[in-house]
């Protein structure tokens, strides 16, 4: 055994060894998840076990009935032990608590059952993480002697962890207790500020955005969707698992009055500015978490000459959401391979393509913390920065250092590892590939169809084929679709053949797969729950960089992925078509994110 594996073994505990013994998790993520639990040491002091949950994300359950095997905690199955007259019981005991002691059981996934009958004096509690270090405290918060824990599925435990602990939100509830009367303003002579904020004032329009607020975070929505469909309604809509629906509906107040508030609550926004965009941020504390929220105003048309409309969309930032471990991200099999091989070279880059919302920030920043290590200088340049990289140097842009001087600005830092948030013109990948040949790993971003068109955009910006063929190490076209409800999802019983064979099906698929169809249920939003990511990844082997080298003024998309098909690059529709034999998806989410491979 070498000296790694030695002091490896020796700061192991129980559970990481177990679990590193049967497969689920490896050897560097175990060395990862070891140094983190050092750096944070009598700080947040938590387990592997949380940490490999929190950080790597791996199965909650399956962890945690490693634990619970390891360290003989008894079992509780949630759905039989949970009857009326015991959530009662519970109720009556958390009733005793402070908000911030509720909290405390509320991050400790745990939850007070009963005190044992044969024994007066002992609680019984119920715990998603049976080993949390706040376990003691919340058994003195009941005056208990002694305590036992239960483990329990938080799967099933979540549920009644929101029902009773989660804190109401306040904001809506006050809007509810409080009667608004709205008055339909005299709009000929222009915008009253003076007016306007009175009517602001009345109608309590903040805690309806506040409360927005909230309730975006709660349910999981990327962005919130804010503008004015007449001169006196303005809607509200979350966009979620990548489709909008309406939230709210203001009627009889006018729009200037609602984007006000929204511009006076964000930071970097002038609320008198209304006909130019503008960009800022908000902060919040929202369940005992700080989450960031990017903020965009833009003008637009209206129906009234005299009302100046204008649109906010405001993407949520829960840092929660942050993948660290690349194999999390869902890459096939061979895509996977790719990728792992193109990260782990010296130099050149890795793009990532796709359009707006199709989950590329999240595979970059899962693939910088594969490779950031105190040994490598890591900079990054977005505009703006979303989520904090641990082991990153994030440039900031502003006034004074726009992006193109931070680019510039990056060959004089002594980088190794670059990311560029976008190429956006021929200067920001002129650098980007400079970087990726002058011995440097780089990521970045391209707006385009599908992978191959990257190669296109890239020489269209004024890139030089040969550059093209050398400086890039991979090119990962991403889409998401929406995740089959898996409660609810039922079997198709008589699928269209030809509707599956016009997408690609085979016959004998057609003959061996289950197709599913979403039902809806009160888990999921009409039969879907969450999103499953597909990739076209074109691996620049010898035969394609030969390929692009020799394309000269005549790059041919075709040569180019009927090469990378021949590889084994599965192209965005037979990604897709994976997904839906795994009975992840549905047929309509393939036609409905995918072009044809004609």
């Amino acid at each position: 055994m070498d000296a790694a594996a030695s002091l490896l073994e020796r700061k192991i505990d129980k559970v990481g060894v177990a679990l590193l013994h049967k497969g689920i998790v490896d050897r560097e993520t175990v060395s990862k998840a070891i140094a983190t639990k050092e750096k944070e040491a009598g700080n947040r002091n938590r387990s592997l076990a949380e940490i490999f949950v929190e950080e790597y994300k791996l199965d909650h359950h399956t962890v945690f009935s490693e634990v619970a095997r390891i360290y003989a905690f008894k079992t509780l199955k949630i759905d039989e032990a949970m009857t009326e007259r015991r959530l009662s019981v519970i109720k009556q005991m958390l009733d005793s608590l402070t908000q911030e002691q509720k909290s405390s059981l509320f991050k400790s996934r745990t939850l007070p059952l009963q005190f044992d009958a044969r024994t007066p004096d002992k609680l019984v509690l119920i715990s998603a993480v049976p080993i949390h270090r706040e376990i003691p405290r919340i058994a003195s918060y009941f005056r208990a002697l002694k305590y036992e824990v239960y483990y329990a599925e938080l799967k099933g435990l979540q549920p009644h962890l929101d029902n009773l602990l989660r804190g109401d939100n306040l904001f809506l509830e006050s809007i509810k207790e409080m009667e608004t009367e709205l008055q339909e303003g005299d709009l000929e002579s222009g915008i009253d500020e003076a007016e306007l904020d009175q009517e602001i004032n009345k109608s309590m329009l903040v805690n309806l955005f506040e409360g927005c607020l909230v309730e975006a975070v709660r349910k999981g929505v990327s962005d919130v969707h804010i503008f004015p469909t007449t001169k006196f309604v303005t809607e509200f809509h979350f966009r979620l698992d990548g489709k909008l629906a309406l939230w709210n509906k203001v009627e009889g107040t006018r729009p200037e009055a609602v984007i006000a508030v929204v511009k006076d609550r964000s930071i970097n926004i002038d609320r008198f500015e209304r006909d130019a965009a503008q960009d800022g941020f908000i902060q919040r504390l929202i369940d005992n978490i700080i989450i960031r929220f990017r903020v965009s105003v833009l003008p637009i048309a209206g129906s009234e000459y005299a009302q100046k409309f204008e649109s906010v969309v405001i993407r949520v930032l829960d840092s929660r959401k942050v993948i660290k471990d690349i194999s999390k991200i869902g890459f096939q099999p061979k895509a996977y391979e790719w990728f792992k091989a193109a990260i782990s070279k010296p130099q050149g880059m890795v793009i990532l393509t796709g359009p707006t919302g199709s989950g590329k920030s999240t595979t970059l920043v899962a693939a910088l913390y594969s490779v950031i290590t105190p040994e490598v200088n890591v900079l990054t340049v977005e505009d703006p920065v979303e989520y904090v990289i641990d082991g990153a140097r994030q440039i900031k842009i502003s006034h004074k250092v726009d992006f193109e001087a931070a680019i510039r600005a990056i060959l004089r830092h002594d980088p190794d590892i670059v990311m560029v948030g976008e190429m956006r013109d021929k200067l920001t990948a002129d650098i980007a590939i400079k970087l990726a040949n002058t011995g440097h790993l780089t990521f970045s971003t391209l707006h385009t169809n599908d992978a191959p068109s990257a190669v296109t955009r890239l020489f269209k910006m004024g890139i030089e084929p040969f550059l093209i063929a050398y400086a890039i190490n991979l090119v990962v076209a991403q889409r998401l679709l929406r995740r089959l409800c898996q409660k609810c999802k039922r079997p198709i019983q008589d699928p269209d053949e030809l509707e599956l064979r016009n997408i690609g099906f085979t016959q004998e698929e057609i003959e061996t797969t289950t197709f599913y169809e979403p039902v809806g249920c009160p888990a999921c939003v009409k039969g879907y729950k969450g999103r499953a990511a597909i990739h076209e990844s074109l691996y620049f082997s010898k035969a394609i960089r030969q390929a692009v080298y020799e394309s000269g003024e005549d790059i041919d998309e075709d040569t180019i992925r009927n090469i990378a098909v021949g590889e084994g690059m599965l192209t965005l529709r037979a990604s897709a078509r994976e997904r839906v034999k795994e009975g992840i998806t549905s047929v309509p989410e393939v036609i409905a994110a995918t072009m044809t491979d004609d």
